[in-house]
Parts: C-alpha cells; sequence; structure tokens
C-alpha cells in the first residue's frame, strides 16, 4: 500500500530544524501531539514514524505550518535582498546573509543553553557571541559542514565550561539566581553536576539529542555518554524528586531557560566584532614579527665576530707547604742558612750552581 502525499514527512533532521526554528520545546510539539517526549525523540530522531494515518496527517500539517512560518520570517541583513534570477529561481545567498540565516535561527536558543551550563547570563551572551565570531572567521569550512549548528553549538559549550573563567575579576563572583525558589533549585542542582554530566544532559533532554549525537558532540563513547546521562539523572532526582520523570525534566528546563530575559547581539555586530578581532590579532602578529627581526637584527650587530675561549676555571694548587708563624729556626733551618751564605758570590745572581 502506497502512502498519499499529504501524508510524507520530511527527514528526521529537518523535522528538529522546524521544530526549533517555530521556537517550540519537544515537551510542547509532544503536548500537541498526545504523546510521550521519548515517542517524539524517537519520530526526530528517524527510529520510528507515527503511527496511524491521523496522527502522521497531524504531525505532517504541523511541520507544513512551521515550515511556512520559517519561510516567512524575514531575516535581516546589512546588504538588500538580491533581485530573483531571470528563471525565477532565487539567487545563492552571499555569505553575510547565510551567516545571518544561521545566527536568526540558532542564537536565541543557544544563548539559553548556554545559561543552563554555566548560571551566568552575561557568560552565556559572550560565549554564543565568540562561537559565532570563529565561525565568521572560519565560514568556509563552517558554511561546508554537514551540521553548521552543531558546530556552533559546540564550540559555545566549550567556551562556557572553559575553567579559565574563574580566574576573571568579573566571573569570581556568582550571579543573582533565578526569582523563583523552583527554578533556584533546579539551577543549583544542575550547577553541582560536574560540566560532561551537565552538557550530557543538556543535549539528550534539553536540545533533544539522540544518544549516538550526544556522545559525538561530548567526544565520549556511547556506553559512557549512557553512564553520564544516568547519573545524572539521578543526581537531579536525589534533589528534586518530582523531576525523576524526563519529560518532566525537559519541560522545566525549557522553563528555566525561557523565563530569564536573554538576548543576542544583531548578526552584523557579531560579524563586525569578528572582523575587529581578527584585525586585531594580525596586526599583534605582524608587530611581534618586527619586533623579532628587529631583535635579531640587533643581535647580529652586537655580537662579537670572533670566537673567544671562555676562561677556565680555576684549579686546586697543591704542594705549598703551609705557613708557619715566625719563630727561632731549628737545626736544619740554620744548617741551610749557612750553607746558603757560604755558596753566595758575587754579581747579579745570588746562587750559582757548582761544578761537579
Amino acid at each position: 500500500m502506497t502512502q498519499s502525499p499529504a501524508t510524507q514527512l520530511p527527514p528526521p533532521k529537518e523535522r528538529r530544524r522546524l521544530r526549533e526554528a517555530g521556537s517550540l520545546t519537544q515537551a510542547q510539539v509532544a503536548a500537541r501531539m498526545g504523546v510521550r517526549l521519548e515517542t517524539l525523540q524517537a519520530w526526530e530522531t528517524g527510529r520510528t514514524t507515527p503511527h496511524g494515518r491521523r496522527r502522521r496527517e497531524a504531525y505532517a500539517s504541523l511541520l507544513a505550518e512551521l515550515a511556512t512560518c520559517a519561510a516567512e520570517r524575514p531575516v535581516r541583513t546589512e546588504d538588500p535582498p538580491a533581485p530573483e534570477e531571470p528563471d525565477g529561481t532565487a539567487p545563492p545567498l552571499t555569505p553575510a546573509q547565510a551567516f545571518d540565516a544561521l545566527y536568526a535561527f540558532c542564537a536565541p536558543a543557544l544563548v539559553r543553553q548556554a545559561y543552563l551550563l554555566t548560571g551566568r547570563r552575561e557568560l552565556a551572551r559572550e560565549s554564543v557571541e565568540r562561537a559565532f565570531q570563529l565561525a565568521w572567521q572560519r565560514w568556509p569550512e563552517v558554511a561546508v559542514d554537514r551540521d553548521p549548528a552543531g558546530w556552533v553549538r559546540a564550540t559555545a559549550y566549550e567556551y562556557a565550561l572553559s575553567p579559565w573563567h574563574r580566574f576573571r575579576p568579573r566571573y569570581r563572583h556568582p550571579e543573582a539566581p533565578p526569582a523563583d525558589a523552583s527554578d533556584r533549585a533546579l539551577m543549583d542542582a544542575l550547577l553541582e553536576l560536574p560540566p560532561p554530566y551537565r552538557r550530557t544532559l543538556l543535549l539528550y533532554d534539553g536540545v533533544g539529542l539522540d544518544l549516538p549525537e550526544t556522545a559525538a558532540e561530548t567526544e565520549a563513547s556511547t556506553p559512557a555518554t549512557a553512564n553520564r546521562l544516568l547519573h545524572a539523572r539521578e543526581a537531579i532526582a536525589a534533589r528534586l524528586p518530582e523531576l525523576s520523570d524526563p519529560a518532566e525534566l525537559n519541560r522545566r528546563l525549557a522553563e528555566l531557560a525561557s523565563t530569564e530575559r536573554l538576548r543576542a547581539a544583531r548578526p552584523p555586530t557579531v560579524r563586525m566584532g569578528s572582523e575587529r578581532r581578527a584585525r586585531f590579532w594580525t596586526r599583534a602578529a605582524i608587530a611581534f614579527t618586527v619586533a623579532l627581526i628587529g631583535t635579531t637584527a640587533l643581535t647580529a650587530r652586537t655580537a662579537p665576530m670572533r670566537y673567544e675561549p671562555p676562561v677556565a676555571p680555576g684549579e686546586t694548587v697543591r704542594g705549598v707547604p703551609p705557613p708557619v708563624a715566625p719563630g727561632s729556626l731549628s737545626e736544619a733551618e740554620e744548617a741551610l742558612r749557612e750553607r746558603l751564605r757560604e755558596e753566595t758570590v758575587n754579581g747579579p745572581m745570588r746562587l750559582v750552581p757548582l761544578g761537579g
């Protein structure tokens, strides 16, 4: 039996992309479809598909609605949109337009995720901006990547979880916690987890990646990632028993991230910041090279032109009789003195050798 065209579903990765483009969490879509969170995760990873004609049509209709909203949403760029080609097809995007589209799609969610990782609002914004600045510097590489959003997400997570932030004066003191008591309890429980466990929990239960994708992004094996996820869930459930259900934990993570007013900078600002940083480091490298060349020339000018052997270290002189205090001569010394006096002759030399 063949399926009708109306019930065709997009690929699994496109399903997740459309949901994220619509700023919907997996828990919200699962509640709208009337299924469990694990079921929706299986749909988005391609492990299963909706069973039943009505449920399949409802899911396809939701995805089509999200695709329409994503297509109608304008993307702000510095450059005006290019006119269409004579044949009616849309021209390819410029690098700036493609970067701005990726930023508009990923940045808002990434700032909220970075806040859950660190518990710091300013550090979350800074992490996302630095990740996109690095992406703009390496745009030829990022543009052809199989998952540009994953590339930027991994970079932002690495920067946010860097241990060097603790030495910065502005990050030595904790920020103000969330206003709600339940949100504070959840944030405290998250921050008590080790960074790898916290990152694994956020990627799997917050972002909605499956286990192999989470393992690949955290650079760990699949069994190790599964153990981290289980231990993180157990630690959260021990502090907050009402969050022992993964679906409820996913919902609470989404609520905690959405209650904070976290806004990312505009795409042109990020691109200009990236270009300024690139110019600064380029000029710093040039200045360092010039200084190195000048130092080398000065050394070559002032260095000696011939070899000067080093001074040999001192050696201990042996066989010298120990000094004696002045006093009367012994019999042997008096005999030696008389002998020397008898052998003294006139002339420039005090002593002359005697013939044999």
